[in-house]
C-alpha cells in the first residue's frame, strides 16, 4: 500500500536530547496510524516534521514523495494544503462564531461564492451534529462541542491528511469515546489518512489501523495494536504493562 508519509531516517536532537534517531517508518495513505509514547519522546514534534514547522537535523521527511525539507515556501504552502489539523485545545478563534470559525478555511483557501459557502459550512454542521449552534462563541461551548467544531474545520478543505494532535485531552472518558466514534466515522467517510498523537493508552487504539510507539528516539511499528503485547522488546513490554494491562482487544467499541 502506498505510504501518504515517509520518515527516511531521520534525525532530531535538541541539544544533547536525541528525540529521533535515524528513524524510518511509512504512514499509509487512508488509513489511521496512532503515535503513542511517553511524555517528552518527541509525539508533537513528529507532527511539526510533517508540516514543515520543523526541520530534521538530517534526513528526509516526504509527504506524496515530496522531501518538506527542500520546499519554498510557496512549496510549502501548497502541500499544507493537503492537510487538515485538529489541535490539542481546537485553536478555535474566540472572537468568531462556530459558524465563522468553520467557514474561515473557505474564506481564506477559496474563492467560492456566498451561496456555496453559507451551503457547504451549514452541511458541515449537520454532519458534526452542530446544527442550532452556529451562532454561539468557543466560550459558550462544552469541551466535547469544541471538539466538533475543529474537526467540523479540519475537514471542511477535504483533505488529504489529518493530523490530531492529543484530540480528548481534558474530555472525560464517555465524551472521549463519542469523540473517538465521530473521529472514526469521518476517516471513513472521507477515507483521509490520519495521524493521531495520544496519550489516552489503550482506548485511542480502537481507532489505529497501524501503531507507533516512540521510545528512546525509535519508533517501532505494529501493524495490530494487539501485536504490542507480543513485543519481547524491554521499553514495548514496560510500556504495556503502565498503559494496556494484561489483555487488550481493539474490537467493537466504535461501532
Amino acid at each position: 500500500m502506498k505510504p501518504a508519509i515517509r520518515f527516511v531516517d531521520v534525525v532530531k536532537k535538541f541539544g544533547d536530547q536525541v528525540v529521533l534517531d535515524h528513524v524510518n517508518v511509512e504512514f499509509l495513505a487512508g488509513k489511521t496510524t496512532v503515535i503513542a509514547g511517553g511524555s517528552g519522546q518527541g509525539k508533537s514534534v513528529s507532527l511539526k516534521l510533517i508540516l514543515g514547522l520543523m526541520a530534521p537535523d538530517s534526513g528526509q521527511i516526504l509527504v506524496d514523495g515530496c522531501d518538506v525539507g527542500k520546499l519554498s515556501r510557496k512549496e510549502l504552502d501548497q502541500v499544507r494544503a493537503k492537510f487538515g489539523v485538529l489541535f490539542q485545545g481546537s485553536a478555535l478563534l474566540d472572537s468568531m462564531t462556530v459558524w465563522e470559525n468553520v467557514a474561515l478555511p473557505l474564506r481564506e483557501r477559496t474563492k467560492i461564492k456566498d451561496e456555496e459557502l453559507i451551503s457547504r459550512v451549514e452541511g458541515a454542521l449537520a454532519q458534526f451534529d452542530l446544527t442550532g449552534h452556529g451562532d454561539k462563541f468557543p466560550a459558550q461551548l462544552s469541551g466535547g462541542m469544541k471538539k466538533r467544531v475543529g474537526l467540523a474545520r479540519a475537514t471542511m478543505l477535504k483533505p488529504d491528511i489529518v493530523l490530531f494532535d492529543e484530540p480528548t485531552t481534558g474530555l472525560d472518558p464517555q465524551i472521549t469515546m463519542d469523540i473517538y466514534r465521530l473521529f472514526f466515522r469521518t476517516q471513513k467517510e472521507f477515507g483521509f489518512t490520519s495521524i493521531i498523537v495520544s496519550h489516552d493508552i489503550p482506548k485511542v487504539f480502537n481507532l489505529a489501523d497501524q501503531v507507533v510507539i516512540l521510545n528512546d528516539g525509535t519508533m517501532t511499528v505494529f501493524e495490530h495494536p494487539e501485536d504490542i503485547q507480543h513485543s519481547e522488546d524491554p521499553n514495548i513490554m514496560e510500556f504495556v504493562e503502565q498503559t494496556m494491562g494484561d489483555v487488550y482487544s481493539s474490537s467493537e467499541e466504535l461501532e
